[in-house]
């Protein structure tokens, strides 16, 4: 996943690697990545040719790098992105950052992401289910199945939110997103 937000982060334009490092850290929710992680990460991009890298001065007489994503980088972003499947349906973290990227990605694929992550909580739903049905469940237990299913009820509900935002608005992110 750390790879995807680093491509989609270059999306809004070049970075420098602490700010691409420190901006990506932000949308992972974290403090900040460690350089072990995007270092190696914006290297192989760079060999795969899905970024660029030029080199100029810093602010203290050191030497900066400067990323920029590439049309290919671009691509090669929308195509694993799109790529979605079962398995990612079930990742909470793979859908909200395909959500968040909609503005990149077609409408077949927005559906294709709605109509994949809504299958799996409708099956999770009936999953719950019975395990109330099957079990006697304790206090703390039943809590727990309530809970789930309260927070997948209202996932589904925000998915059908979702749906309806106009097309327009989407194509709007998506054009800024080319410039």
């Amino acid at each position: 996943m750390n790879d995807l937000i680093i491509l989609a982060t270059l999306l809004s334009g070049p970075m420098h690697g602490y700010q691409l490092k420190r901006d990506a850290a932000a949308i992972l929710g974290q403090e900040a990545l460690h350089n072990n992680i995007i270092y190696p990460l914006l290297r192989r991009f760079t060999e795969r040719r899905w970024v660029t890298k030029k080199t100029g001065p810093g602010e203290r007489g050191q030497k900066r790098d400067r990323y920029t994503l590439t049309a290919l980088g671009r691509k090669t972003l929308i195509e694993r992105l799109s790529a979605y499947t079962e398995s990612d349906a079930k990742s909470l973290d793979g859908f909200l950052t395909r959500v968040g990227l909609f503005g990149a990605l077609g409408p077949e694929t927005r559906v294709r992401v709605l109509d994949g992550r809504a299958a799996y909580l409708k099956r999770l739903l009936e999953h719950l289910e019975s395990i109330e049905q099957k079990f006697s469940l304790q206090s703390f237990s039943l809590e727990t199945v309530h809970f789930l299913r309260h927070q997948t009820e209202a996932e589904l509900a925000w998915i059908r939110h979702l749906r309806k935002i106009p097309k327009q608005s989407a194509e709007r992110s998506n054009s800024c997103n080319q410039d």
